[in-house]
């Protein structure tokens, strides 16, 4: 192997992307969608730097940090480190980002012992990290610690492995059609809250959301990170109210991204016990992401998951008619909601694996 000799300098967030110091982060946010094509072939898995400005702007709920690494003027890879800011949490979340033609030059290995300094630095004792996969037979597979789900070895992973990670974790990219016949939809959501009966109510809404829902949009929220089926992953509990939702949906809002949410309200309670998000950026013809979906643990059973996705959809397809696709992460063991995907004609196009180590 050669090495290639580098610097390695912090990544700063610039003012505003038009500033004389945003080539940086915006070659960053062009690496992102880069290294995703290069992954698996669907590069708007990645949001571009507009999309990733307002994170850095707000470290109330997580810390942003980055490093670029060069060779003279030219950028050879990038490494970021999230801090979850709740005063238990102890993990930092790394994406390393270096192109096929700069690895294998020692330019990875650089970055990944950067981060590693840099969670060190910040008091953190477990190192997490996400590697993207196609959707194919290899002939070394890597089965989780979970023991659901497999991925093809690749670089990052073999990597990850000699540097002491360990595969806790497999997740399923799927996609969803908007372009197809909606009718299935309906009937599936018609038939789901028959079975659910009236205790259950169907409520949504485009961000904002409105004053009187940010209390219990808040508390639903808060399941995400204890309900949702995460294996030996080392996640905090997090703290939400409706500040928080403010303060997160003002980083959506800020880029240009627009949000449409479906819920379902406990009649008896008041309580919103399940919610559905749909997310897409400023090109309102680009892909769409589903980002949280969660039914409450003790409201499962009753097809609220069913509910909010059919909803959610039903509503995409009108709001925005010009976007093709949605794209969703879940967990390979997360069978309740991966069979809900599957009856409503989601498929998988790729996988990632969730790694994990204690320093």
């Amino acid at each position: 192997m050669t090495t290639i000799a580098m610097t390695i300098t912090p990544l700063t967030a610039p003012r505003s992307l038009d500033d004389a110091d945003a080539a940086d982060f915006l070659a960053y946010g062009e690496l992102n969608r880069l290294v995703c094509d290069e992954a698996v072939g669907l590069p708007d898995l990645a949001p571009d730097a507009a999309q990733m400005l307002p994170a850095w702007h707000d470290s109330t709920d997580a810390l942003q940090t980055g490093f670029v690494a060069r060779s003279g003027d030219r950028i050879l890879g990038m490494v970021t480190v999230s801090f979850a800011q709740e005063a238990e949490a102890h993990a930092a979340e790394i994406d390393l980002l270096v192109p096929a033609e700069h690895w294998g030059h020692g330019v990875e290995d650089a970055l990944l012992s950067r981060a590693e300094d840099e969670a060190r630095a910040q008091g953190r004792r477990v190192l997490q990290i996400w590697s993207l996969h196609r959707p194919e037979e290899a002939e070394r597979m890597l089965v989780p610690r979970t023991g659901w789900g497999r991925v093809p070895a690749i670089p990052l992973s073999d990597l990850l492995e000699e540097r002491g990670f360990t595969l806790e974790q497999v997740e399923r990219n799927s996609e969803f059609d908007l372009r197809q016949d909606p009718e299935p939809l309906r009937r599936a959501l018609a038939d789901a809250q028959s079975f659910a009966g009236a205790d259950y109510r169907l409520v949504g809404w485009m961000l904002p959301t409105p004053p009187e829902l940010r209390d219990g949009f808040a508390a639903v929220l808060a399941r995400l990170s204890t309900d949702a089926p995460s294996g030996e992953m080392d996640f905090v509990a997090e703290a939400w109210d409706a500040d928080r939702v403010i303060r997160r949906e003002a980083q959506f809002t800020g880029a240009g991204q627009t949000m449409s949410v479906a819920a379902v309200q406990h009649v008896p309670t008041g309580e919103l016990v399940a919610y559905n998000e749909l997310l897409i950026g400023a090109d309102r013809g680009g892909v769409t992401h589903q980002f949280g979906t969660l039914v409450s643990r003790e409201h499962r059973g009753h097809r609220l998951g069913m509910i909010v996705k059919c909803a959610n959809l039903i509503r995409w397809r009108e709001q925005m008619p010009s976007s093709p696709v949605v794209s969703t992460f879940n967990a390979e063991e997360n069978r309740p909601m991966l069979s809900i995907n599957e009856a409503i004609g989601f498929v998988p196009v790729s996988y990632a694996g969730a790694w994990q180590k204690r320093i």
